[in-house]
C-alpha cells in the first residue's frame, strides 16, 4: 500500500475508484475537507481522520504537513 498525498491526488484516486481509504487532517481547509467528504460519502470510501496536517504529513512518510491521503494498492 501507499499515499497518494495532497488535494488533487487524493480526489484523483477517488474519482478513479482507486482509493482505498482517505486520510483527512481536521486543521485542513474546511472547503477542501467538505469537498472530499463528500465525494467519500458518495462513494463509499471510509475516512480516517487525523489531528495535524503535520501528523498526517508524517504518517504519509514525507518532512511537510498533508491536508489530505488517499491510501491505494501498490503500483497505482
Amino acid at each position: 500500500m501507499q499515499f497518494k498525498v495532497g488535494a488533487k491526488q487524493t480526489t484523483k484516486m477517488l474519482e478513479t475508484h482507486k482509493a482505498i481509504e482517505v486520510y483527512i487532517a481536521r486543521d485542513a481547509d474546511p472547503r477542501m475537507r467538505e469537498k472530499v467528504v463528500h465525494l467519500c460519502e458518495r462513494l463509499g470510501v471510509p475516512i480516517k481522520w487525523i489531528d495535524t496536517m503535520q501528523s498526517l504529513g508524517d504518517t504519509c512518510g514525507i518532512d511537510v504537513g498533508a491536508a489530505m491521503a488517499a491510501l491505494v494498492a501498490d503500483g497505482e
